[in-house]
């Protein structure tokens, strides 16, 4: 068995990183990709391994050497790679080819040890390694049979986005034997050249192949195995987290977001509701996708005039935002004085403030648990102009009735204190959509009272990027609709608020449904002997973690083994050092999913 290694290509995507290198020469966390190759490929049963080089080729020549371990590396070198594609690179080695059973392998992927053996270790002897279509693939997809066979080469023109639960991309790994390619693949390459010359991908010969009434190649899934083709810097960050062996949970967290890059990952950490939005309210998003791509959005005034309509609230109290993100950032620049916090909290407030300014508020219990009546007694004496209220809080879930926090608003009315209540869980809470501040006689009540709401958290959207804030004090709301762009919401959800009515029957059930699933998952939670959990009114647990790992390893750990995401609290300075976790509720499979894995590592 031989190996043959394409790297002939220039890499002009990756911009700098390839100007002096080969693309094969890029590192990932510190190691280049044509040494982790080769490192790879020396442990196995090879007689060989063949570069052919092209682009730098001299350069790469001198860096690898003429061996990987005790395995020979001759090169076959393409002096014409910036005209041709791979299928010349091929064309060039095809003399070599012919001698052997061989691994052929493109130079611009990594992937996880045991794919090479998985390939070695099955028995037929031409398989080209496939994986499901997922959404960062590009290339080359085909299309199986129930026996595997390779029925359709999929190419870039030909690619349709209905077909895809179809589909599986090619990995470009693949094992061939010596008669296919003397008899077959060699053959053919060398009349796909001829005939349609070398600016072509060697895998259209293959496509040729499975026309074949007898076709001998086959394809090989993978299970879950990791892998990634690095084109791009985007591919090389992605890379670099997917394969990061000490500070992988660091490289995710620092994303914040955007998890859907990695399929593979199940997010117990970022907060929403796994029953809302229903399915016929995407249809209907998707039914008008054409439109909401290429029209202008409405501005703030049709906008907040929207968002007014689903609350039930007077417009001229509403400020809509892209994200409630936008507008948290917009009222703290605005809000002079000192601010009372309680922590642990969602620290996107405070972190718009000096230091100097925040009057913390720590409950001294191990639930982090208070009530209004504790603020009250805590800031009675305190100099603030503002208190701010996270009503479930975050991340300790902590609930105050509504009653209550009515009564805290005309307690801050008197001592003309700004009182600010971000209920963005609140929906999550006992009453759901009945506790909720959104009222005009509330508001106007008490017109130094702020309710902030992200709509990402309850409904269900946070790729849309939507928050409210609302008071009766026009003049605030006025300056906020002001500092933020006129456009600051585009037209996808805009176009959801505008439906959202039709589908609020299917949000309360939805709401229901959560309410008795966290419930349940709460109990199953208890069952964990590492971790205490915390009661929680929102769509997450803040959980003490009691023995056997910190709260870094627990998550670090999570994340290696299982592709399970879940919130690191450890590091908030109200938890003295603590350790302590935040895990979503999500639905039940993916509930049951993560206890099973807690349980394993018990075990």
């Amino acid at each position: 068995m031989q190996a043959i290694i394409l790297a002939a290509g220039m890499g002009k995507r990756l911009g700098d990183l390839t100007k002096e290198n080969t693309k094969c020469m890029v590192k990932v966390n510190g190691v280049c990709l044509i040494d982790r190759l080769l490192n790879q490929l020396s442990s196995l049963p090879l007689t060989r391994i063949i570069l052919v080089v092209g682009y730098q080729g001299q350069k790469l020549r001198q860096y690898v050497g003429d061996k990987a371990g005790q395995i020979p590396i001759e090169y076959v070198e393409n002096p014409i790679y910036d005209k041709t594609n791979n299928i010349y690179s091929l064309y060039l080695a095809k003399e070599e080819l012919q001698k052997d059973d061989t691994l052929l392998i493109e130079s611009d992927l990594i992937f996880e040890n045991s794919l090479f053996h998985k390939i070695l270790s099955e028995p037929y002897p031409n398989l080209a390694m496939v994986a499901r279509y997922e959404t960062w693939m590009d290339g080359t997809m085909v299309q199986l049979n129930e026996n595997l066979d390779i029925v359709n080469f999929i190419s870039k023109k030909a690619f349709r986005y209905d077909e895809i639960d179809t589909y599986y991309k090619t990995v470009n790994l693949y094992k061939f034997s010596k008669e296919f390619l003397r008899t077959n693949y060699v053959p053919f390459l060398e009349a796909y050249s001829r005939a349609l010359g070398n600016n072509e991908y060697y895998e259209q010969v293959l496509r040729v192949i499975t026309l074949l009434d007898r076709c001998e190649l086959k394809a090989l899934p993978l299970n879950g195995e990791k892998w990634y083709e690095i084109d791009d810097i985007q591919d090389l960050d992605i890379a670099e987290a997917l394969f990061a062996e000490d500070n992988q949970l660091h490289l995710y967290q620092k994303r914040y977001g955007g998890y859907w890059r990695f399929p593979a990952l199940k997010d117990f950490c970022y907060l929403v509701n796994p029953y809302f939005p229903p399915a016929k309210m995407k249809e209907e998003m998707k039914a008008n996708f054409d439109t909401l791509l290429t029209e202008y959005p409405s501005g703030m005034f049709v906008n907040s005039l929207i968002m007014a309509k689903n609350f039930a609230v007077n417009q001229e109290y509403v400020v809509v935002g892209n994200g409630a993100a936008e507008l948290i950032k917009s009222l703290m620049n605005k809000l002079e004085g000192n601010i009372g916090v309680v922590y642990p909290t969602f620290e996107e407030y405070p972190n718009r403030k000096f230091e100097a300014e925040i009057i913390p508020f720590v409950p001294q219990n191990a639930d982090f648990a208070y009530t209004a009546d504790d603020l009250q007694r805590f800031y009675e004496e305190k100099e603030i102009s503002t208190l701010l209220l996270i009503n479930p809080d975050n991340p300790s879930g902590n609930f105050i009735p509504k009653e209550d926090i009515l009564r805290l608003a005309a307690w801050t009315a008197k001592k003309d204190i700004t009182l600010i209540v971000d209920e963005s869980f609140v929906d999550f809470s006992s009453l759901s959509y009945r506790n909720t501040l959104l009222v005009n006689e509330i508001l106007e009540k008490y017109p130094n009272l702020i309710v902030v709401k992200s709509i990402s958290k309850s409904y269900g959207v946070p790729g849309l990027r939507l928050g409210l804030a609302a008071c009766s004090g026009k003049e605030l709301i006025a300056d906020l609709k002001k500092d933020v762009s006129i456009w600051n919401i585009n037209s996808f959800a805009e176009f959801y608020m505008q439906i959202y009515g039709k589908y609020d029957s299917d949000y309360k059930q939805a709401c229901e449904l959560f309410i008795t699933e966290r419930e349940r998952f709460y109990h199953e939670l208890q069952q964990i002997s590492f971790l205490r959990v915390i009661p929680s009114q929102a769509n997450y647990f803040l959980c003490e973690v009691t023995s056997r790992f910190t709260s870094s390893e627990l998550a670090a750990l999570l994340l290696k083994r299982f592709n399970l995401l879940i919130k690191d609290c450890g590091t908030k300075s109200a938890f003295k050092d603590k350790n302590y976790i935040r895990l979503a509720v999500r639905d039940t499979r993916d509930n049951d999913y993560l206890v099973s894995k807690l349980k394993e590592i018990t075990e």
